[in-house]
């Protein structure tokens, strides 16, 4: 009986011993443990954090207040010497903004830009290249040709596209500018003349009037003139001024009294412009514009004919 005793009590105590050693551990378990540890706490210095306030679940429990004078203690995983690195991460490569360049990208380019400045100072020979002054062809006359030339009319001057003032017109007695002029029905040509302070002060007039409203552009009036009446066939609007293929010899004063200068061709305009050293360029409505005031200030140095 005691015998069976003691085999019962062997047996229950290798039985104890059998679920401890269960129970305990052995050392690739604890190994593997240890890993998933570290990831799991390496995951979590890596995860950002989240702007909403919201928590994650609705059943997680609410946080409770620190007690006073208690400091919260960080982990050391999650804290880094060099932050930045975490920014070229995968999780966070779809955060990266335009100005957050890569440091490779960014050496990329300066080497670019190095390299070309290298190539330029090799191609100019380590020189800087002068700058080339603009010539402007509307102030000076073409090679082989001068500015002065025998004076066409008798209130012309001898320089071209230039008119002589009206004060010096009326000292030589000259108060009347004549020039040729067709009729466009019948063809007959003859001599048409102006008086020369009557016809300017009417010029005058006009500009003084209309000058802030035209914006550096000719009138309608002034770019389709009405012509005068024939005094052979009596027809209206048909009396044309004949202007010299030779633009040194235009009739420049009688044209501007007759308020004709809209019959000259865009390079006529042209022409005067370059010679009276206004720069003359754009459509044809500029370049009446300027024409007329070109000659009044001729005419009148004093008037109201700037630009």
């Amino acid at each position: 009986m005691k015998k069976q005793e003691d085999m019962e009590s062997s047996d229950q105590e290798r039985k104890n011993s059998n679920n401890c050693s269960s129970n305990e551990p052995d050392s690739d378990e604890i190994n593997h443990i240890s890993k998933l540890s570290n990831d799991f706490d390496l995951d979590l210095s890596l995860i950002p954090r989240r702007a909403s306030p919201d928590p994650l679940l609705s059943s997680s429990p609410s946080p409770q207040p620190l007690p006073p004078n208690q400091e919260i203690q960080t982990p050391a995983a999650t804290i880094s010497d060099t932050p930045t690195h975490f920014r070229w991460h995968p999780i966070f490569a779809a955060t990266i903004t335009p100005h957050m360049t890569p440091p490779h990208e960014a050496c990329y380019a300066a080497a670019s830009i190095a390299l070309s400045l290298q190539r330029q100072k090799a191609y100019t020979g380590g020189l800087s290249l002068p700058t080339r002054a603009r010539r402007n062809p509307s102030q000076t006359p073409r090679h082989g040709k001068s500015e002065n030339i025998p004076p066409p009319f008798p209130w012309a001057t001898n320089n071209r596209a230039t008119v002589h003032s009206l004060d010096f017109l009326l000292s030589k007695k000259i108060e009347t500018i004549t020039g040729a002029v067709q009729c466009k029905r019948c063809e007959e040509q003859y001599e048409l003349g102006f008086n020369l302070r009557e016809k300017f002060v009417e010029v005058r007039t006009f500009i003084a009037e209309n000058k802030s409203s035209m914006h550096h552009r000719a009138p309608s009036v002034w770019i389709t003139p009405i012509l005068p009446t024939c005094k052979y066939c009596k027809q209206e609007n048909s009396v044309k001024p004949l202007i010299s293929e030779k633009k040194k010899s235009i009739n420049w004063l009688f044209l501007l009294l007759g308020q004709t200068l809209g019959c000259c061709t865009l390079e006529q305009l042209n022409y005067f412009c370059k010679h009276s050293k206004n720069h003359g360029t754009g459509a044809k409505g500029r370049v009446l514009y300027l024409t007329y005031l070109g000659i009044c200030k001729q005419l009148d140095p004093n008037g109201p004919f700037d630009r």
